[in-house]
């Protein structure tokens, strides 16, 4: 029987609230409440406490019979009330999902305080929001939007990192700040509220993610530069450096000096990778892909083909151009369908992609690993983060055959 192919493309993404509640879960204070059906408060919970939040999250009871009612409102107040009672709260987000009944509540009809407790709606649907990486960007403007003092006078030679990264690459990025003069940094998603009120008044941001537009354009509505870009790749981490010192009107020589050193320790990490090659496709949905993309291109790996779920930005045109310049063709927004022609279409040695794509990948005998736990999860930025990275691909790309190996040893026999 011949397999019917499916005519409905698949967009890939977790869902957007997701992302809102990696950032709202992490916040040290914070019960969330979440406002969706039963089947979105299962999913969401079950994904929030796999990825390591750690935190209750409560939710009023919204079925049919409170919804055609009219109770809904009221059931969403009184879970407010109950989650107060814990004096250990001291902020409630209440987020609301796509789902059309809870999308559109009211924000004016919600206390802003109960009991110990800041209280903020964060608006999270589907409809409106395409990925969770940018659910991420709606969480962080919103919550700098309500608690961020924009009256305070701007701190000379503070910086926020605007950002989710991996803890060693924040203390990577803190120890060169701290060599060119930077005097306080924050980053952002944080876990301290505090954080958000003094994001405010710093002297500028970087945004190492190009999905945070929301946040950066609040931002330079309040007159602090924006600097994009990210420290991957050698030229790229000096010119970022470079970069983030201009803006804070840092002393020019020692930026510089530490610019090259910056540079030249990461392309002694790349030199360690120069007989790396083979044809590698990237597609992942976290938003951060380009950069890597970048960095598997600066170490002479060839890279036809990436992908990302979020749409092309601003804040990432200069990877846009730079690549698309080297030839390599970019997807935003794609589907899956569009992978898997990809993967046909260039037949790679190695598929950096979501589990969807992987799976095809191996079914080929192509090797492949899952981006999020496998990027995502490791250190990119400065030397050792192109190390790192770089390490783990020369490894995977000695052992390519192998998958094919499998696949013609487990072939039934005709």
């Amino acid at each position: 029987m011949q397999k019917k192919t499916c005519e409905h493309l698949h967009p890939q993404s977790m869902c957007p609230a997701f992302g809102g509640l990696r950032v709202l879960t992490r916040i040290e204070g914070a019960r969330v409440c979440l406002v969706a059906d039963q089947g979105c408060l299962y999913g969401l919970t079950f994904v929030s406490h796999f990825y390591a939040a750690r935190r209750s999250i409560s939710a009023p009871e919204v079925m049919n019979v409170q919804i055609s009612g009219g109770t809904m409102l009221d059931d969403v107040r009184a879970a407010i009330e109950e989650i107060a009672e814990d004096p250990s709260v001291t902020f409630i987000p209440v987020v609301s999902t796509c789902v059309a009944e809870t999308a559109g509540i009211a924000e004016e009809l919600l206390p802003r305080h109960a009991g110990n407790a800041e209280v903020q709606l964060v608006r999270l649907p589907a409809f409106q929001i395409k990925t969770h990486p940018e659910a991420k960007d709606v969480a962080v403007s919103t919550l700098l939007r309500r608690f961020g003092d924009f009256d305070a006078p701007k701190k000379p030679g503070s910086l926020l990192v605007l950002g989710e990264i991996f803890p060693v690459d924040a203390m990577m990025i803190g120890s060169v700040l701290q060599r060119i003069g930077v005097e306080s940094v924050i980053t952002l998603p944080g876990t301290d509220l505090g954080d958000y009120r003094e994001a405010a008044a710093v002297g500028a941001c970087a945004v190492l993610h190009p999905f945070y537009e929301r946040t950066a354009s609040l931002l330079e509505q309040h007159g602090v530069d924006v600097i994009p870009g990210t420290p991957v790749g050698a030229n790229a981490t000096a010119d970022w450096i470079i970069s983030v010192g201009r803006a804070l009107d840092l002393d020019e020589e020692r930026v510089r000096q530490v610019a090259e050193e910056e540079r030249q320790k990461t392309r002694a990490a790349l030199e360690q990778f120069s007989g790396l090659s083979g044809r590698v496709l990237v597609a992942g949905y976290e938003g951060n892909e380009l950069p890597v993309v970048r960095l598997l291109v600066e170490s002479g790996l060839d890279v036809p083909y990436a992908s990302t779920s979020i749409a092309r930005t601003p804040l990432g045109e200069e990877d846009h151009q730079l690549l698309s310049m080297l030839g390599t063709e970019i997807r935003y927004r794609k589907y899956l369908e569009e992978d898997i022609e990809a993967v046909e279409r260039y037949q790679p040695d190695l598929v950096i992609g979501t589990t969807s794509l992987d799976s095809y990948a191996k079914e080929k005998g192509i090797a492949a690993i899952y981006y999020t736990n496998n990027i995502s999860a490791r250190p990119v930025f400065f030397a050792a983060g192109a190390a790192s990275v770089l390490a783990m691909i020369a490894g995977l790309l000695q052992n390519r055959n192998r998958f094919r190996e499998m696949k013609e040893y487990f072939a039934p026999e005709e």
